[in-house]
């Protein structure tokens, strides 16, 4: 009897145990052994998060064979077959994706960090991004991010600039791996051009970064980080064409040089040929472009992986827009309006890390720009060259990161305008300027965990013309946990101002272009709050809230006053102070899932003050900057057929435009959104098709252009057939003028 007992209870606590299960434990690190906080962790249907220190635990786990599924942002998805029981706590190690969105950032702090832990807030935009709309240029893919606004300029000739916080473009530096060497003219037209598939993602900060690029960084700063050879695939094709007939090109390739060198090198073309006028004012809706581009980079492996890499890029570019019939046997004449840009760019950067046991970099760039151009009857003939060179150190001592530096910049200019003649208009005086910088910067740990971060930096430039330029920058991070980040950044803005190589409307024979007085160089100052807050949302999901309040308060800018006079753009001092404030919003759903999104709205209120002789202060809104705006994208993967389904687009409120008197145009855009669709089919080896329709609500916005029956105002002052006066303006733009339209392409990978 007493044996039967005791089997009863041995099966009742075998059959306890078996209902109870295993227990599986593991960490989640990536290869500098860093803990990936918030990795997914997938086992059958159940998913779990990791917690701060990326451990994670699944219980009562029946024995049998499974698969475990990790993934996390950035980092390569990886599978583990896994036989329970299992006996020991899993270790497992996740591999930098390679085009992912990688959280290591350089340009806030001129070096690589986390960035979580930088105490500057940093975007970033990676080719998987703004492969989702299939953007051709960079100018177009910044529109991904919010508080970022790529702005056409003009309705004929297409220019345009990138503004930020709704300050115009020439507030915004825009660097390529972190060389400054787009500028001037290139703010214009060097935006275009660069390759896709060398982009290894773009990082945007918004304020003020000049104590480490220069006091001209005043509005924010894009630096376009290139991908390095040997991380890059061995060949990428990415082509598409729309059904208006545009096509766009990205081809790159790697090679070995020997057996330490990797070079890579690629192109873009992109062709546009065919007359659109939908809006049938005989004017064309987008410029009729040829361009092509050769960028190429070397990078030399060396002892304890020690940098060292030089690349080079090479632009030509043909766009003309203008009255339909133009042809180049119109070009500069009065008969037929057309405005046509010839432009050739070269550039050339290099960076070397000195071999020596401290940290010591040295990085240069040089930049030529030559353009030919005529604006209807009016030529523009330019010659611009950048060369810039700094040396930095970098030492960890204690809880201090020490970054110091020298820099100097020579910019030297010459064009057909008023600008580079000497006072008595007789003789050429080319603008050669001259700046040398020292800067200097300290990140402050102030506890042991890091959780409380100072930054100090300050940058002096002594300029040949301006003299001495003090910039002060300040930044303080606090991150109690993994899940709330808040930063304060603080810092000043001084900006040399060349009205021709920066602002379209001083180009254009539609307004005479005249200075008040002498221009005077821009002095701001800026404050701003970030707040990060990564919420648990599912089991397999979180949404990570973003949002910050900004503040730019000029002591002086230069102020575009197209309200005195119809026929001109007066250029002068801003007798009083300006202001761009606001605050934004961004969304973020991460997810082991297949749907995810970003949203994201700001709101800024950019306003000059003009004090009148009396005294008076009068308040007006920053022309072409709307109050509101905001992106989305939205994406969800079908896993059966491979499919991806990809949603973006961008809205905006009212925004002032430039109008004449008795404009018969309202003097404020109306709300609008621009939304895209695209489909992604995937086979295997990295073979992609994709099909889509931009611009998916058809928004077309009215009467770009006034009086373009009268290009060459001719008849300006005909009081039966123009009893307004009315003269002719390309420069009420808010939005593209191109309807809906459909595209296809194809992309290929080999790794």
């Amino acid at each position: 009897m007493a044996r039967l007992i005791f089997l009863f209870l041995f099966c009742c606590c075998g059959l306890i145990a078996q209902e109870k299960g295993y227990t599986i434990r593991g960490t989640i690190e990536n290869s500098a052994g860093e803990a990936l906080a918030f990795a997914a962790v997938g086992l059958d249907k159940t998913i779990k998060l990791c917690d701060s220190s990326g451990s994670f635990t699944f219980k009562q786990i029946q024995s049998g064979k499974y698969k475990l599924t990790i993934q996390a942002s950035g980092y390569e998805k990886r599978e583990i077959k896994l036989t329970v029981p299992f006996e020991g706590v899993l270790a497992i190690i996740l591999k930098a994706e390679e085009q992912g969105l990688e959280e290591v950032v350089v340009t806030g702090t001129m070096k690589e960090i986390n960035k979580d832990d930088s105490p500057v807030n940093i975007d970033i935009i990676t080719p998987k991004l703004f492969q989702k709309t299939s953007t051709p240029n960079l100018f177009e893919a910044t529109s991904l991010v919010n508080g970022v606004k790529p702005q056409i300029n003009c309705n004929v000739c297409n220019t345009g600039d990138i503004h930020i916080n709704g300050l115009e473009g020439p507030y915004t530096l825009i660097l390529i791996d972190g060389m400054p060497i787009v500028s001037g003219l290139s703010s214009v037209y060097g935006l275009m051009g660069i390759p896709a598939s060398m982009i290894e993602r773009l990082e945007i900060a918004k304020g003020p970064a000049s104590a480490l690029y220069g006091s001209e960084a005043m509005g924010g700063t894009i630096n376009l980080i290139t991908k390095n050879p040997s991380r890059a695939p061995k060949f990428y094709i990415d082509y598409y064409g729309t059904s208006y007939q545009e096509n766009s090109l990205d081809l790159s390739a790697k090679l070995k040089i020997g057996k330490k060198a990797n070079w890579l090198i690629g192109t873009n073309t992109y062709y546009y040929d065919k007359i659109a006028d939908i809006n049938h004012d005989n004017f064309t809706d987008v410029t009729l472009q040829k361009r092509f581009s050769l960028f190429s980079k070397v990078n030399v492996e060396r002892k304890d992986n020690r940098e060292f890499s030089i690349a080079g890029r090479y632009v030509y570019e043909d766009r003309w827009g203008g009255e339909t019939q133009w042809g180049k046997q119109f070009r500069g004449g009065d008969s037929v309006y057309g405005e046509s840009i010839y432009a050739k760019r070269g550039e050339f950067i290099g960076k070397y890390q000195w071999p020596c046991a401290e940290k010591v970099f040295t990085q240069i760039s040089y930049n030529l720009h030559d353009q030919n151009s005529y604006y209807g009857v009016t030529p523009f003939m330019a010659l611009q060259s950048t060369a810039f060179a700094q040396t930095y150190w970098n030492h960890q001592f204690g809880k201090n990161d020490f970054l110091m530096g020298i820099a100097y910049k020579n910019l030297w200019f010459d064009d057909n305008t008023v600008i580079t003649q000497s006072e008595d208009g007789k003789l050429n005086k080319p603008d050669n300027t001259h700046t040398t910088g020292i800067f200097v910067q300290n990140e402050i740990a102030l506890d042991s965990a890091s959780k409380h971060k100072l930054l100090l930096g300050f940058r002096g430039d002594y300029n040949n013309v301006y003299r001495f330029v003090p910039s002060p920058r300040l930044a303080y991070k606090w991150s109690p946990n993994y899940r709330f980040i808040m930063r304060f950044n603080f810092g000043t803005g001084f900006r040399i101002v060349n009205v021709f190589t920066e602002d379209h409307a001083a180009l254009t024979g539609a307004r005479t272009v005249e200075f008040k007085n002498k221009i005077k160089p821009e002095r701001s100052y800026n404050g701003s709050l970030n707040v990060v807050y990564k919420m648990r949302f599912t089991s397999s999901s979180m949404i990570i809230w973003d949002a910050s309040v900004f503040y730019y308060y000029f002591t002086n800018k230069i102020y575009a006053n197209y309200d005195a006079d119809p026929n001109k753009v007066i250029y002068d001092n801003l007798h009083g102070f300006a202001f761009s404030r606001g605050l934004s919003l961004n969304a973020t759903l991460a997810s082991t899932s297949n749907f995810k999104f970003i949203l994201g709205a700001t709101y800024a209120d950019v306003q000059n003050a003009i004090k009148d002789s009396a005294g008076t202060i009068r308040y007006s809104w920053q022309l072409q900057s709307p109050r509101w705006s905001g992106n989305i994208i939205v994406s969800y993967a079908l896993p059966g057929p491979a499919l991806k389904i990809d949603l973006t687009g961008n809205w905006y409120g009212p925004q002032r435009l430039p109008i004449l008197p008795k404009d018969y145009r309202p003097e404020f855009s109306p709300w609008f959104c621009l939304l895209n669709l695209q489909i992604t089919k995937a086979f295997k080896k990295d073979l992609e098709i994709y099909g889509g329709v931009k611009n998916l609500l058809n928004f077309i916005p009215r009467d770009p252009i006034m009086r373009p029956q009268d290009p060459f105002d001719k008849k300006a002052s005909d009081p039966v057939n123009n009893p307004n006066g009315y003269t002719f303006d390309p420069s009420y733009n808010y939005a593209p003028v191109q309807g809906i339209r459909g595209y296809a392409g194809v992309r290929w990978t080999v790794r």
